[in-house]
């Protein structure tokens, strides 16, 4: 997962390298740096930190709703694709980017300050709502977060795309290999080195996750940074075969990569999820996101988050072309 919000969990969605681009659920996720001003300076109806005023200052008028995001790019990107699809659909939408980790949104989002904010549902029950829980799946992580929210508080559907950890290896590896799951992994992990962060020697969906689900056994263990540009180089470079990474970082494009399945579901969900204020939603804006959900796809998320991350194109212009292939905007 992303390294974006103080979390216990694995996501959801962009790592070390790609926020150095801009500013340049994983299991051991950490605060990220802000995301670039530009981001609330390309949505006309938007206000963030960037502009000098408290991001959880106010709200919005009577009938109106505020779409959030934390404070790092891809957050700040699907902010600005809910609430754009939810302007077209006639509600007055506004945004507030940029507020900050979980620590300083949800409760806002708890008491309504913020109407919807794009979550990630692994990320956001160990990380928030339940951090005994143990849920993996899509379905099983959802199922907890309903039984567990604050009554003020609703998930909407979870969308296909999700910004969660995966072992990740090189095109030519894995054309070479023939590999597209991590159980095809096994009869070579005992001779290739595998790269993720440190704690990934004591996390349960680390190391020991990854025997005790799939047989593997590495000839080493390179700790690394949390699919930041020390894992990248090291994967590109051939210093480890396999690596951690989160499924919506730029360079898996850029840089030619392969994230592996995993069937066995050693890693907790991580798909992304409209969190509502459930007293200030209504049937419009539930379908609409509904709609938006169901048709973002991870890859999807990652070809946006490249375009704005790599490719530095405006927010709001990447989150309307989107709209656009789904008939919204």
């Amino acid at each position: 997962m992303v390294t974006r919000i103080a979390t216990a969990t694995g996501m959801a969605a962009v790592t070390a390298i790609a926020l150095a681009a801009v500013a340049g659920c994983s299991s051991s996720s950490s605060s990220s740096s802000s995301a670039p001003s530009s981001a609330a300076a390309s949505a006309s109806t938007s206000t963030s930190a960037s502009s000098g005023s408290n991001p959880l200052s106010g709200g919005g008028a009577s009938g109106s709703v505020v779409v959030g995001s934390a404070n790092f790019p891809e957050s700040e990107l699907l902010a600005e694709v809910y609430a754009i699809a939810l302007q077209d659909k006639g509600v007055k939408a506004t945004t507030k980017l940029n507020i900050g980790d979980r620590e300083v949104y949800y409760p806002q989002v708890v008491k309504g300050a913020i109407t919807i904010f794009p979550e990630y549902n692994g990320a956001l029950l160990s990380g928030e709502v339940d951090p005994t829980s143990t849920a993996k799946t899509t379905a099983a992580v959802d199922a907890a977060l309903t039984a567990k929210l604050p009554a003020s508080l609703e998930i909407l559907n979870p969308a296909p795309a999700q910004d969660s950890d995966a072992l990740t290896v090189t095109a030519a590896t894995a054309a070479k290999y023939h590999l597209k799951s991590i159980a095809d992994l096994k009869p070579y992990a005992s001779t290739w080195v595998l790269g993720a962060p440190s704690e990934f020697t004591t996390r349960p969906d680390g190391i020991a996750g990854l025997k005790a689900n799939y047989g593997l056994t590495f000839k080493s263990f390179d700790p690394l940074d949390e699919s930041g540009p020390l894992t990248l180089a090291a994967l590109s470079d051939g210093k480890v075969q396999v690596a951690d990474v989160f499924t919506t970082t730029p360079q898996i494009i850029t840089d030619h990569l392969v994230s592996l399945s995993d069937p066995k579901a050693n890693f907790a969900a991580q798909n992304v999820i409209p969190l509502v204020y459930k007293a200030d939603s209504s049937a419009t804006i539930t379908s609409t996101l509904n709609t938006v959900s169901a048709a973002l796809t991870t890859s999807a998320l990652l070809q946006m988050d490249n375009a704005v991350i790599t490719d530095k194109q405006d927010y709001s212009t990447v989150a309307t072309a989107f709209l656009k292939t789904i008939g919204i905007s």
